[in-house]
């Protein structure tokens, strides 16, 4: 009898212990399924919520404007600005401006380009320098860019669709990453920047900026398309003409000199030269091919050139 009480206790003491083992493995199997799930709908989280980059995306639209037969200096400065470093966090189109065509070569040869890059506007008014082009060219981004389906490189539905739009000369180089960095800590709206003038000045309110490249925000575009002050008043040196626009419209509250990350290449040495320095944004007035590949040199364009076997830079 001693030893068949024994017997059954041993019984029930071992069924106890494969109770609480399987129990404790529930547990364990009902923490982990909860777990998981967790795991995944934080995942399912991560996907729908946006991240930083994209918030913080600034977006920027450079019209170079230049004339409709320079084809050699628009395939040239592709090179320069599709070359160029990828900015993070921004989105930069470089797009080529100019007037009416007015000859059957350049509706041809031009329809190839756009084919190709789609990276021309072509405005619709008489090709001019300081008869209105400019503000053709601000005035009717608001329609052009208003869900175009081939507006290549456009808003993607974001509004607006840049928040900065500056308008640049085909003489000048522009370095996006920098550009880029100098706008991260600027206002979005009602913003004016460039390299004032007169070239003596540091003060930007009062004057107006250079021609070689002026920015704006994106509300100030939408003004120059509704506002009567620019289209009584278009004759004129361009930049100057613009300043005007902002003073009597008293717009770009928010002014900034890019003055001495923007200046003019430093030969012929004037008050508007500076020597060629790593803080610059743009170099203006290069006239000639020396002067572009200084330039070039000066920033190490070519640094991202891969070694391969085919060529040799001896």
């Amino acid at each position: 009898m001693a030893k068949s009480g024994k017997g059954r206790r041993f019984i029930v003491s071992s069924i106890i212990f494969i109770a609480f083992l399987c129990t404790i493995a529930s547990i364990n199997e009902l923490r982990f399924d909860h777990l998981l799930r967790f795991s995944r709908c934080a995942l399912q989280l991560e996907d729908t919520l946006p991240t930083n980059a994209s918030s913080e995306e600034i977006r920027v639209l450079l019209g170079i404007l230049t004339l409709p037969d320079n084809y050699h200096r628009r395939h040239f400065l592709r090179l320069i600005y599709a070359t160029q470093p990828v900015v993070a966090g921004a989105k930069v189109d470089v797009k080529f401006v100019f007037c009416n065509l007015t000859k059957e070569d350049q509706k041809v040869l031009i329809a190839l380009e756009i084919m190709q890059y789609n990276d021309i506007i072509i405005l619709n008014c008489k090709e001019n320098m300081n008869n209105g082009k400019s503000y053709t060219y601000f005035s009717s981004l608001p329609d052009m860019l208003k869900e175009d389906p081939g507006s290549s490189g456009s808003s993607g539905g974001n509004y607006p669709p840049y928040h900065y739009v500056m308008k640049g000369d085909d003489d000048a180089y522009f370095r996006l990453g920098q550009l880029v960095q100098s706008l991260r800590v600027l206002p979005r709206e009602d913003l004016y920047y460039g390299y004032t003038i007169p070239c003596n000045q540091m003060n930007p309110y009062g004057h107006y900026m250079s021609g070689m490249g002026y920015l704006i925000s994106w509300d100030i575009v939408e003004w120059l398309r509704v506002s009567d002050i620019p289209k009584v008043h278009l004759e004129g040196p361009e930049d100057k003409v613009f300043g005007d626009w902002m003073e009597k419209g008293k717009k770009g509250k928010n002014r900034h000199n890019a003055k001495w990350s923007m200046y003019n290449y430093p030969e012929p040495p004037t008050q508007c030269t500076h020597e060629l320095w790593p803080d610059t944004v743009a170099v203006h007035l290069l006239k000639t091919q020396e002067k572009w590949i200084r330039t070039l040199k000066y920033f190490n364009a070519t640094q991202d050139l891969k070694p391969s076997k085919l060529y040799h830079m001896d």
